[in-house]
């Protein structure tokens, strides 16, 4: 087998709100493993709570690095994160750096998300629209907690509100102040590369490129939705549906104009993407990114 691939320290992929492992037969993160695995890294796709603050689930990612600590015998691991797990592997490395050599950032919200400020407008919690809608998302996250085949354990703690918050603009400024690492201090620019000896990584994609609505994604009805969910951006004009362009700068940013929507940037919807895309690549390559850092 290969080892152009083999990072020092094991890869650890956490996901985002509602995110997963494997839901019967459908992963979260399309030909990801599998193909970092082929180059002979050691891979862990974990889960967290599917609905909570970014605190929270930055908690129980500490108690998953803690075993897998052990587990495998390496004193750190690297930790890629999408989405909103991009932000609790962001509080993992603030708790404990001594822990993680790096944390990536994968569509990350890091100054908020302009949708999540929207719903939280259009759904004000306490009031019967908001009442519904988080039933609605309990009653979704219980029945992936029933489907979820690729960890198995018991149904996490949910807490919609807190999740909701975490991912508004005020919400993602306020943790920002308490974990600044890595996060750019001007608008636009890229954060430090390393703080306490963690390097900081991150990539993001645009809809507003035309190749994202071609190829298989032309019947890929999530790349609709976040076509839909771009309307609600007023202050950044690109972003991938749920996550601006500037907002999703992290440390050294890889790139931020890739022709993928926020699902297509992990290869879901069974690698249904835009024309061109290679969102795979884009993590073998950073594994061997990884690999020359000495990571």
């Amino acid at each position: 087998m290969s080892q152009a691939l083999a990072t020092r320290y094991p890869l650890v992929l956490v996901p985002g709100m509602l995110g997963f492992v494997r839901l019967v037969l459908y992963p979260y993160w399309f030909g990801i493993p599998s193909a970092l695995r082929r180059g002979g890294a050691t891979v862990f796709a974990v889960q967290v709570s599917p609905l909570n603050s970014s605190e929270v689930r930055g908690e129980q990612l500490l108690a998953i690095i803690e075993r897998i600590r052990r587990e495998t015998g390496a004193d750190k691991v690297n930790l890629i994160g999408h989405s909103q797990g991009a932000l609790s592997a962001r509080y993992a490395a603030a708790r404990r750096p001594e822990w993680v050599a790096s944390v990536t950032s994968v569509a990350g919200p890091h100054r908020g998300s302009e949708l999540a400020d929207f719903h939280t407008r259009l759904y004000p919690a306490g009031s019967p629209q908001g009442r519904l809608l988080a039933f609605g998302l309990r009653l979704l996250a219980m029945v992936m907690w029933l489907l979820e085949t690729g960890q198995r354990g018991p149904l996490l703690p949910i807490d919609v509100k807190a999740a909701y918050q975490s991912l508004t603009l005020d919400g993602a400024a306020l943790f920002n102040r308490q974990y600044p690492q890595g996060v750019p201090t001007t608008w636009g620019g890229p954060g430090a590369a390393e703080v306490a000896g963690v390097r900081y990584y991150s990539w993001s994609g645009v809809v507003q490129d035309p190749r994202t609505h071609q190829g298989l994604n032309r019947f890929d009805g999530s790349h609709y939705f976040c076509r839909l969910y771009a309307r609600s951006f007023t202050r950044e004009k690109e972003c991938d549906g749920m996550v601006g362009r500037i907002s999703s700068h992290l440390g050294e940013v890889i790139g931020d104009d890739f022709p993928l929507d926020h699902f297509d940037i992990v290869n879901q919807s069974l690698g249904a993407i835009g024309k061109g895309a290679e969102p795979v690549r884009l993590f073998t390559e950073h594994a061997a990114r990884l690999k020359a850092a000495g990571l």
